[in-house]
């Protein structure tokens, strides 16, 4: 039984708020400027769900902010922590 759903909204003066639930019943959300892209994130994440439930997202986190503070520096920016 899929648990796939979504819901695209928007209040006057702000973007799209989207919010998706894989199979697995994990859910995302995230913000778009149009409703196009918005639908286009739904699509993206059921894609790509298998590979999203399979990784460590910490791990991934931990990555990303690695090479956060390594463009950062690369710009003579104060680094985070």
């Amino acid at each position: 039984m899929s648990k796939r759903d979504f819901k695209i909204t928007k209040k006057e003066g702000e973007w799209y708020n989207t919010i998706v639930t894989d199979s697995y019943g994990k859910i995302y959300q995230n913000w778009y400027e149009t409703a196009e892209e918005a639908s286009v994130w739904v699509m993206y994440i059921w894609e790509k769900e298998d590979w999203f439930n399979s990784v460590n997202s910490e791990e991934l986190l931990y990555k990303a902010i690695q090479e956060c503070k390594a463009i950062d520096k690369e710009k003579g920016i104060g680094s985070i922590l």
